[in-house]
This record gives structure tokens, C-alpha cells and sequence, in this order.
């Protein structure tokens, strides 16, 4: 018995060592960013984005998670860290408007419904990291297909420096109707296969879910307006979900929450009840009449166009006659963007990343400038724009003293040749560097 209460002490105090232990590296938390060393990033040129003014040389100051100073030269105050990234342009960090965290590569129907919930948020976590790796410091998730909040979960990891990944806007679920675009349409009934998306069939179901959504922690509401798609006789056919009525009801909701909604919609007459209730972004807007191109302008409404899903589509379908008809819809969109540029539609950037590979979506940009608008103009709508959408417009953006120091680098003038973009050698999110 005395040899038995010595190794109960012996064990007792080993336990309390090391509860204090773990205590006290739970409480020494890291210094915040603002008492680090001010960090000076010097490089052969620095684009200022809303000008379109290329600074050589171009040099940033930044003093904790902020932008101090822009210029040619700016102050090296005594003990700053110097960064000289060489032959390369400094850019605000790049915003994709349209992700999918929650998706992978692969069959999108089969992978909701035989991954689970916590497998498919270990994947996004992933997917986050690969993101803000190739220099998207911002996103907007546009639904977890069918993971519900658990984007909420990533997003607040990401938020408490837990994880890597960009700064988020999320929306949960999307909301659809019953046999809607996202439901389980070609799954055998009897096994109740649920939805990828929240179910709401009228103005008030539409209003309940947003407030469950918002509960659970989302930034704003993602609806499915439009599908499925088809193309007859060269042209886009797409049915309704939602009418004008009931989407106002969502925008009035979200404006009541202090937050917006945006659509999923590939045409006509989808995107007109869109323009007409007002929501943020049309999403897709592969169809756009003159009426709706109108009133998008006349409300600030983007177009979030995601070239790249569509491209990856037509090269990764499972038979000759599926990538034909992705091909078809791919040119269709084409001749439809080149129309809306001339009649002066805005834009933001979103490539609808997931099915294709985290990390590859500056293709995007590329095709937006090889498709008719030139590389200032999507650097602009990517960056800009892009901040408006978020709701981040005066902090991320733009490179402008008081900004968040979001900031990347590419070889090259991506004024000269966009593809720099997908080429990202260094990053810094809130002032803090996660590659170089």
C-alpha cells in the first residue's frame, strides 16, 4: 500500500505539471500583429489598381495588419523587417466572388452524398489553404452543398488564425425549391436522398430559412433562381425558380439582417426577377436581356460570370455528347459577355472553384480578358469590385494607407499579360506573410 500512495503522488503531481503546462501555453497567446516589427515590401512595380497607375519601383509599408505607406519609396522605420521581392508587381490580394469550399473534383451528386459532414469540412479546410496560397485573400463561399453551416465553422477558424485560409463571406446551404436545381432529382425516391440545398417553396419559407441560416452563422443568402439549363436551337433555355415577389421578400429580409442575397441565374426570365427584387450579384448571368442589363446598372447589381467551371466542363465531361453540350454553352456565353460588356454591365470575379481543382482559379481572370474586356478592367472588377460584393469595399482591394494589408506578388505586368496572376510567388493576409 505505501508503494501504491507513492505512485499516486508521483502521478498526482506529474498530472499538475502538466495542467499547468498546458495552461499557460493555452494562455501565451502570440503578440498581436500591430507590436511585430513594421514590415517594408519592396519590388520592381506596384499596381494601384483603381488608377491603373504602375509604380517602378513600388514599396509598402506595413505596420501590424495594416497599410501604412504607398509609394516609390516609403519610411523604413528603425528595426522594420525589409522583404525585396525582386523582378516582381505588388497587387492587392485577389477576391474570387464564387466558391465551393465544400466541393472537390469529381462526381459533385455522388461526393454530397457519400462524403460526410466532417470529411467534407476537413477537405475545405484544405481547400481554404490552397486558395490563400495562390493569392485569393478574400472569398465568398456560395453554399456548402448540402453541408448546412459547417462553412461557419471554417470561416471562425480561419478568423481566430486556427487554420489558413482567406477572409470569408458564407451562406450555409443554398435555398432552393422542391426539385429545384440543387434537390436530388435523379436519386431513386424510396431512399430519400436529401437535397444539396435548403428547401423553400413560398416568399415565407424563403424568410424562415434565411433566419435559421443567419442563426447558424452565415454572411448572406445564396438562391438558386434558375435550371436546369438547355440549349434549344442555339439558345439558352432555363426555367424560373423563384418569382420577382418572392425574391424582393428575400432582399428585404437580408437588408433587414444587414446583409444581401445573391443568385444563382443563367438567364432569362430568372435574371430579370433577380434585377427586379434587386439582389446583390447574378451569378452565372449567362443570359442578360436589355431590361435586366438596364436595371443592373441602375441598382449596382454585378454579374459574376465563372468562365473557368464552364471551360472545365467542356473538357471533363464523362461522354463525347455531355462535353458537346457543355461546349455549346460555353460559346453561347462567350457571344452573351461580349454583348453585356458593350452595354456596360459590371462585373465581379467568381469561378465557381470546387469542381475543378482549389488553387487553379486565376484562370478566371485570364478568360475574362481573352473573352473581351482588357487586363485593368478585370483587375478592377476582381479586386474593387469584388470588395463591394463582399462588403469589405475601404479595407481590402485596393493598396491605400489604413487598407488591410492583403498584398501579393507576380512575375511579370499583369497589365501586359494577365496569366501573371496564376503565378503568385508571394502573399501576405492582415499584414502577416503565408508565402514566399
Amino acid at each position: 500500500m505505501p508503494k501504491a500512495r507513492e505512485f499516486f503522488r508521483f502521478f498526482l503531481c506529474v498530472s499538475l505539471i502538466g495542467t499547468w503546462l498546458c495552461l499557460g501555453a493555452a494562455n501565451a497567446q502570440p503578440a498581436p500583429a500591430s507590436q511585430a516589427a513594421p514590415i517594408v515590401l519592396h519590388a520592381a512595380r506596384l499596381l494601384q489598381v483603381d488608377t491603373g497607375n504602375m509604380l517602378a519601383p513600388g514599396e509598402i509599408l506595413v505596420d501590424g495588419e495594416r497599410i501604412r505607406a504607398v509609394g516609390t519609396s516609403v519610411d523604413h522605420p528603425q528595426g522594420a523587417k525589409i522583404i525585396d521581392l525582386g523582378d516582381t508587381t505588388l497587387l492587392p490580394g485577389l477576391i474570387d466572388a464564387h466558391v465551393h469550399l465544400f466541393l472537390h473534383p469529381g462526381a459533385e451528386d455522388l461526393q454530397t452524398v457519400e462524403e460526410s459532414v466532417p470529411w467534407r469540412t476537413i477537405l475545405a479546410e484544405q481547400a481554404a489553404k490552397a486558395d490563400l496560397m495562390a493569392g485569393f485573400t478574400a472569398e465568398r463561399d456560395m453554399g456548402t452543398e448540402g453541408a448546412g453551416s459547417a462553412d461557419t465553422a471554417v470561416r471562425n477558424a480561419i478568423n481566430q488564425g486556427i487554420i489558413p485560409g482567406p477572409r470569408l463571406r458564407i451562406s450555409g446551404n443554398a435555398i432552393d425549391i422542391l426539385g429545384g436545381h440543387e434537390d436530388a432529382n435523379h436519386f431513386n425516391p424510396a431512399q430519400h436522398v436529401l437535397s444539396n440545398a435548403d428547401y423553400a417553396n413560398s416568399a415565407e419559407q424563403i424568410v424562415e430559412v434565411m433566419r435559421e441560416q443567419h442563426k447558424e452563422g452565415s454572411d448572406f443568402a445564396k438562391i438558386y433562381e434558375t435550371g436546369p439549363d438547355r440549349m434549344i436551337d442555339g439558345v439558352l433555355r432555363t426555367p424560373y425558380q423563384f418569382t420577382a415577389a418572392q425574391l424582393t421578400a428575400a432582399v428585404e429580409e437580408a437588408h433587414r439582417l444587414g446583409t444581401f442575397v445573391g443568385v444563382h441565374a443563367m438567364g432569362e426570365p430568372g435574371t430579370l426577377y433577380a434585377a427586379e427584387a434587386g439582389v446583390a450579384s447574378i451569378d452565372h448571368a449567362t443570359q442578360l436581356s436589355d431590361e435586366t442589363i438596364r436595371l443592373m446598372k441602375e441598382k449596382g447589381i454585378f454579374a459574376v460570370p465563372t468562365f473557368t467551371i464552364f471551360e472545365y466542363f467542356a473538357n471533363h465531361r464523362e461522354s463525347q455528347d455531355q462535353a458537346a453540350g457543355e461546349a455549346a454553352m460555353l460559346e453561347y456565353k462567350i457571344k452573351e459577355f461580349k454583348k453585356q460588356i458593350a452595354a456596360g454591365v459590371q462585373y465581379a470575379v467568381g469561378s465557381d472553384v470546387g469542381p475543378f481543382p482549389h488553387g487553379t482559379q486565376g484562370r478566371e481572370l485570364e478568360l475574362m480578358v481573352k473573352y473581351g474586356m482588357n487586363p485593368l478592367a478585370v483587375l478592377q472588377a476582381d479586386m474593387i469590385n469584388g470588395a463591394k460584393l463582399l462588403g469589405w469595399q475601404g479595407q481590402i482591394g485596393e493598396l491605400k494607407p489604413g487598407f488591410y494589408a492583403d498584398i501579393v506578388a507576380v512575375p511579370g505586368n499583369p497589365l501586359d499579360d494577365i496569366s501573371d496572376v496564376e503565378h503568385v510567388s508571394f502573399v501576405m493576409k492582415n499584414g502577416e506573410v503565408v508565402r514566399k
